[in-house]
């Protein structure tokens, strides 16, 4: 199973095709745009949010709700292109009118106007921006429909924000509760604070970051592999992870709690209960070498403030290499909730992947046998 993206942040639509899933697959486009909506929201959020309204077009290689086996494509339409077609068409027009040479610091573009030979950073930012992460979600929300077929589950929740954290351990059942929420965190007290810390940083234009914490409920045991480092389970979670914008650290299970404790207190010790081998802990996060050991995977992630402020930051004209302050454009004060949604639809697109290569077949009734008979 392979996603394929594309699209700028201004430009006509994001677009996205799907290959490799099996043939009746009934898709549902309301869940899909229910996870869209999901990405747009939370505390915090910018003005861009109450401009776009996505939904999915599918394209291709659905018919009558079912897959037919073939690439599933399709777009997600940018509401706001009118405003921005005079100079983001593909044809000639005048770009001129959005040039972008204050470099921001904690952006692309810099490091991209160099690489890719450019003098406008619009042509940089435009394809980095996190814009392109509503493919990912589509694409994620159509994984979690093959990965409920099966009894398979993704969810997750809202950590901590700028520090403010949820250090209880929640069920996860508990789970499905907090997109509910203001900040999709399921501690009353600490979502409070961290409402309150928004507010003040937005006051002083500044931004903040967050933890999410995912989790792959009853995906069976054998998913991933040991023998190649490219097909171990967690490398590909983590790297999928860390190609989400804004993300700089990952960990699974315990994580770095792992590394201050002697191993008698980390490893998840191994007993039988009649035909079923079990853990009674599961600080491995649902890992072992490499691949699924039956246990829910948790994973979690760091999210850094988002780079664009309002009241700008120290940088320099790339063109005349004069000192100014960074472009303050229209942005979100926290995008932490997004990054929740964003980070679950990545998990599960991944799991859906690592599904189909093990089992393979060309349709949903074939996909569902050979799961049911696994251990």
């Amino acid at each position: 199973m392979k996603l394929t993206t594309a699209g700028e942040s201004h430009g006509r639509a994001l677009v996205g095709i799907i290959e490799g899933l099996p043939s009746n697959l009934a898709i549902d486009t309301a869940l899909i745009d229910a996870d869209l909506a999901l990405r747009q929201s939370g505390y915090g959020r910018g003005g861009r949010q109450k401009i776009e309204k996505d939904r999915i077009e599918i394209i291709s290689g659905v018919r009558n709700a079912l897959t037919l086996g073939s690439p599933l494509a399709f777009e997600i339409v940018n509401a706001d292109y009118k405003n921005w077609e005079n100079c983001m068409s593909a044809a000639p027009c005048d770009v001129s009118l959005r040039t972008l040479t204050k470099v921001r610091p904690g952006h692309a573009d810099l490091t991209g106007l160099i690489k890719f030979a450019q003098t406008d950073a619009r042509n940089i930012l435009e394809r980095a921006s996190a814009r392109e992460t509503a493919v990912r979600v589509a694409a994620g929300a159509i994984a979690k429909q093959y990965l409920a077929e099966l009894g398979i589950e993704v969810g997750g929740y809202v950590r901590s924000v700028c520090g403010v954290e949820d250090t209880a351990e929640h069920h996860f059942e508990e789970l499905k509760t907090a997109k509910s929420r203001p900040l999709f965190m399921l501690d009353d007290k600490r979502e409070e604070e961290a409402m309150r810390l928004i507010d003040r940083l937005k006051a002083e234009g500044d931004t903040a970051g967050g933890v999410v914490e995912i989790r792959i409920h009853g995906l069976k045991s054998g998913f991933g592999s040991c023998m190649t480092y490219g097909e171990k389970l967690d490398s590909r979670i983590a790297g999928a992870f860390m190609g989400v914008q804004a993300i700089k650290g990952v960990e699974i299970g315990l994580g770095f709690k792992a590394a201050a404790l002697p191993g008698s207190r980390v490893h998840d010790e191994i007993f039988k209960d009649g035909e079923k081998f079990v853990r009674r802990t599961n600080n491995a996060g649902g890992i072992e070498g490499g691949m699924s050991n039956g246990g829910d995977i948790i994973v979690r992630a760091a999210m850094k403030p988002i780079p664009t402020l309002m009241k700008g930051l120290n940088t320099v004209d790339f063109i005349t290499g004069e000192p100014c302050r960074a472009a303050g454009e229209r942005s979100d004060v926290a995008a932490i909730c997004a990054c929740e949604i964003i980070l679950e639809s990545v998990a599960a697109f991944v799991a859906a992947q690592a599904v189909s290569e093990r089992l393979g077949g060309d349709n949903m009734a074939q996909v569902k046998e050979r799961y049911n008979r696994l251990y």
